[in-house]
C-alpha cells in the first residue's frame, strides 16, 4: 500500500490552490462521484492540517496525505495521482 503524487500533477495542484511549502493536503473519502474501488463512494482533497497520518507523500515542499482511517478505502492497493496533459485534469487511480 503506497501513495504516489507525481510532479506534474504536485505542480498542478501548488499553482491552482496557492500551495506554499509547508502545507498539506489531506486526500479523504467522499460520498458520490465516480470512485473505482468502491461504488458511490470517491476521493477528495483539501488543504488541512494533518491530524492521523496513515500514508503521505511529500512533493516540492507540500506534505499529501490519507488518514489512518480512511486506508480501507484503497483496499490494501496504492494511490497514484498524475496529470492528464491533454485534458488538464488530475487523474486518481488506485493500483
Amino acid at each position: 500500500m503506497g501513495l504516489r503524487v507525481e510532479q506534474p500533477a504536485a505542480r498542478w495542484y501548488k499553482t491552482e490552490m496557492g500551495l506554499v511549502e509547508g502545507d498539506f493536503i489531506r486526500i479523504f473519502i467522499r460520498l458520490g462521484g465516480c470512485g473505482s474501488v468502491h461504488p458511490g463512494l470517491s476521493l477528495g482533497i483539501t488543504k488541512d492540517e494533518p491530524r492521523s497520518i496513515g500514508l503521505s507523500h511529500d512533493v516540492e515542499g507540500i506534505t499529501y496525505y490519507i488518514e489512518e482511517d480512511n486506508l480501507w478505502y484503497l483496499d490494501n492497493k496504492s494511490l497514484r495521482i498524475s496529470f492528464d496533459e491533454k485534458y488538464e485534469e488530475i487523474e486518481m487511480a488506485v493500483e
